[in-house]
């Protein structure tokens, strides 16, 4: 037995165990992508494998560092775990993300027995695809970069310098790239002074104690959340612009959600096969998303932890784009995942519709520039996601300028920052009005971004949703899709949403936009006091 103030001391002591986790990483890191964007993620786990504390970070990590764990042990034995070593994985069809995102995990032992793992998911900048950076038209993984793992990169407490020299032979930058794997080791350090603190001043019986009470409690509000929802079979579907390689073929998303009392199957077997180009996942990511839809619509206040998604299962199903399987290439996994998680919501809205939203913009609309600094002399890379509207719901408007769903706490580049680190000037940064979708309550608009390439640029894009713009609900109408203008006004003047590696002379303008939310209840039904102010704050044109 333990009481519920001890719990709850437990519970807030883990939870800032991983927040300390995470601005460890952050501070420490190399590259802007992980300090300014912060693009990763971090999490506290049991020696069961069993999420402890998360922190704020990327929602796509939701509840799946611990795949990096299990498939470690489940390869290796349970024997495999010793104290002062730190492991590392990238392998897309294990951590079910491209091969930049690197998870970087360690166990915790406490009196001579695992009491936990300490692990987190980073964003390098390159890994040594067949472009800098990232590939936009690859269609196998053997040409998006160094795939590993799981191995070790420290052992006793010492750094297994071969694998390091393995790692700064395969990148383009060496120094920052193990600049930020030293980053993610040190804040799988500081998971594991946290976690042996805690355990030393409560001891291992009561920390367990207060941890099988929070999985109880979360699992108990978790189920009673589900069985407030009718029993019944929803359905919802969407597609994918195209794979980036086969620019004329839409790919399906189909999602059907089965209720059943307290317990929730979201089946994703109905969706394309796995794609020649970069737009497939690993199962595990997959999952991931279903659970950021969930946690959307049915949990969303309670704190995430080893009980979250017991009342959850998923069905994937294996060479699909959402289970993908070896060579399928994986660099833009998130498209179909951001869609994914719209249409959980959207299957589930009728049901829920108090606590359902109109689809956001959806993707995370990769601007990426790459190319030698006139300034330095020096190889750089520029990569950073775009802002865009989210959808309304029953009684509010849609945010303005937010990052997509995917990304969560991501942040896009601060002008300042993008100016002093890049030969880029951005000429032009505002809200894109008339971009939400009309209805009582408005969908959030989009942006309009400008660069001006202050160098020869080699250029890649990856802009979706223009098939499946952001629908609304209730009667509201669709977002408007993305738009993005190369040279706009001048003798070169294209329009293009995808491209890999695009010569760009200096002097260039690229005018990216991006799209609105959907709308939510009839256009009809909005009052003129809300037309009136949407006039005044130039959120629609007049």
């Amino acid at each position: 037995m333990i009481d519920p103030i001890t719990t709850e001391i437990i519970r807030c002591a883990l939870l800032q165990a991983a927040e300390d986790m995470n601005t460890t990483l952050i501070r420490s890191s190399y590259t802007p992508v992980i300090y300014e964007a912060k693009d990763c993620a971090v999490a506290l786990l049991d020696a069961d494998h069993n999420v402890l504390g998360q922190s704020s970070g990327l929602p796509i990590f939701l509840g799946n560092l611990e795949v990096c764990t299990r498939e470690t042990e489940r390869l290796h034995g349970r024997d495999v775990w010793r104290e002062g070593d730190v492991w590392l994985l990238n392998d897309s069809y294990i951590g079910g993300t491209h091969l930049n995102d690197v998870t970087v995990y360690g166990p915790i032992f406490a009196g001579g027995e695992l009491a936990g793992f300490a692990a987190s998911r980073a964003h390098w900048l390159d890994v040594g695809s067949k472009d800098p950076g990232g590939s936009m038209d690859s269609t196998s993984i053997f040409q998006e970069g160094l795939r590993l793992g799981p191995v070790k990169v420290y052992a006793g407490g010492e750094p297994c310098l071969d694998l390091h020299e393995v790692i700064a032979r395969n990148v383009r930058f060496p120094h920052a790239t193990l600049g930020d794997l030293r980053a993610q080791i040190s804040c799988a350090r500081t998971g594991q002074r946290r976690l042996t603190e805690i355990v030393s001043r409560w001891g291992v019986p009561t920390v367990l104690a207060a941890r099988d009470q929070i999985f109880a409690q979360t699992e108990a509000l978790e189920r009673a959340a589900v069985a407030a929802i009718p029993d019944g079979v929803y359905r919802a579907a969407g597609f994918l612009d195209n794979d980036g390689i086969d620019l004329g073929t839409p790919l399906r998303v189909g999602v059907t959600v089965t209720v059943s009392g307290s317990s929730m199957e979201v089946d994703l077997t109905d969706c394309a096969d796995q794609a020649t180009g970069p737009v497939n996942c690993g199962a595990a990511q997959a999952v991931a998303a279903v659970r950021v839809g969930y946690k959307l619509l049915v949990s969303g206040d309670v704190p995430l932890n080893g009980g979250s998604f017991r009342p959850l299962s998923v069905a994937t199903r294996p060479g699909s784009m959402l289970a993908a399987e070896s060579p399928a290439a994986c660099q833009y996994y998130y498209s179909h995942l951001g869609l994914l998680i719209d249409l959980v919501v959207a299957a589930l809205a009728p049901v829920l519709p108090d606590k359902a939203a109109a689809a956001s913009y959806g993707d995370s609309m990769i601007v990426q520039f790459t190319g030698t600094d006139p300034r330095t002399g020096k190889l750089y890379v520029s990569q950073e996601a775009t802002v865009g509207g989210w959808g309304a719901w029953e009684g509010g408007d849609g945010e303005t300028c937010l990052i997509n769903n995917v990304n969560g706490a991501l942040r896009d580049m601060p002008i300042e920052v993008l100016e002093t680190l890049f030969p880029v000037r951005v000429t032009r940064y505002e809200i894109r009005p008339s971009t939400g979708g009309a209805g009582r309550w408005r969908g959030g608009n989009g942006v309009v971004r400008e660069y001006e390439f202050q160098g020869d640029t080699s250029l890649s894009l990856w802009f979706e949703r223009s098939v499946t713009p952001a629908w609304g609900l209730a009667g509201g109408s669709a977002g408007a899709p993305p738009r993005v203008t190369l040279d706009p006004g001048g003798p070169d003047e294209r329009e293009l949403l995808k491209v890999n590696a695009l010569p760009v002379p200096a002097g260039t303008v690229l005018r990216c936009e991006s799209g609105g939310g959907g709308g939510y209840g009839p256009p009809a039904d909005r009052s003129p006091e809300a037309v009136a102010d949407d006039l005044a704050q130039g959120m629609t044109g007049a």
